[in-house]
């Protein structure tokens, strides 16, 4: 019985904050959203189970690698079998569509609003959905960006056809030497344009949106604005989560909104303006589209 009433409770929770969202997008002038890994993951981009198996159970098999996460931080012994993986698992995340509509879903709640896109994501799943490249701001980089593995000039390369090849004629967990792409001013490996260290390269591109990102701030520091935020864990939560709750709690007009399973929380001294839904993301916002329309 214990077990119901905590069910029953639940739900009832989950409801009531689904009308809020639903009442919050409704009523915000702007919307600015804050993607995370979470959000990628509920449309079935999922770094570990049947779909980590389906592409890499050779190299769970070698080497006991358990998820597309920690394989690539693997030291592998050559750059041959180092770009067979990395080919691999950007083709399998970059260059396909989600499995499942949830990036689509959310296009259709926002598409005809003023909104904007601040991701951690490296996925490109936002325009592949459809979404306005200039309403996105990918921080973190772009799995299907190269740059110079030592940084030695600020411009990142597209890889798609790159990829494709080594897809092709890789063999053995292994790509043909010829295949490995170097730098054309210093000679250098490239590798991918991802934010792990202070080798990171901000090109023109990135720092375009990131002007466009802090001009839509500016814009809507004192409107109504509802701060979305989906599927933001802990592991960088000074780009999205801290600054929408700083924003709010500078704001009286704003609303702030955490969709994510099991991580949806908000600091005290703007719970009144929170909604926390603890639940999947694609869920939740397909019954808000459906409210939407109906």
């Amino acid at each position: 019985m214990c077990l119901k009433n905590r069910t029953k409770e639940y739900t009832e929770i989950c409801w009531v904050q689904t009308e809020r969202l639903e009442q919050a997008v409704k009523r915000a002038d702007t919307i600015l959203i804050g993607a995370g890994a979470g959000l990628s993951a509920s449309a079935g981009l999922t770094y570990s189970g049947p779909r980590f198996d389906r592409y890499f159970s050779d190299f769970h098999q070698k080497y006991g690698i358990a998820d597309m996460y920690s394989g690539g931080f693997y030291p592998y012994d050559t750059l041959e079998e180092y770009w067979a993986w990395w080919s691999r698992h950007i083709s399998c995340n970059r260059y396909v569509n989600a499995p499942l509509p949830v990036y689509q879903t959310l296009l259709e709640l926002v598409k005809n609003r003023d909104y904007f896109v601040l991701t951690t994501n490296v996925d490109h799943q936002f325009q592949r959905a459809g979404f306005d490249k200039k309403r996105l701001f990918y921080t973190q980089g772009d799995y299907g960006l190269w740059q110079c593995s030592r940084a030695c000039h600020p411009r990142t390369y597209d890889n798609q056809d790159a990829v494709a090849q080594m897809m092709a004629q890789q063999r053995d967990m292994k790509i043909p030497s010829e295949l490995i792409p170097r730098c054309n001013v210093c000679g250098a490996p490239m590798t991918i344009n991802l934010r792990c260290d202070d080798t990171f390269v901000q090109d023109e591109g990135w720092f375009s949106a990131q002007s466009r990102y802090a001009d839509f701030v500016r814009r809507n520091r004192k409107g109504r604005i509802l701060y979305l935020e989906l599927g933001v864990g802990n592991n960088t939560p000074a780009i999205i989560k801290y600054p929408f709750w700083n924003y709010t709690m500078e704001n009286p007009n704003a609303i702030y909104a955490c969709v994510n399973l099991g991580q949806a929380y908000a600091p005290k001294e703007i719970a009144e303006r929170s909604i926390c839904l603890d639940g999947d993301i694609g869920r939740i916002l397909s019954e808000l589209k459906q409210k939407a329309v109906s």
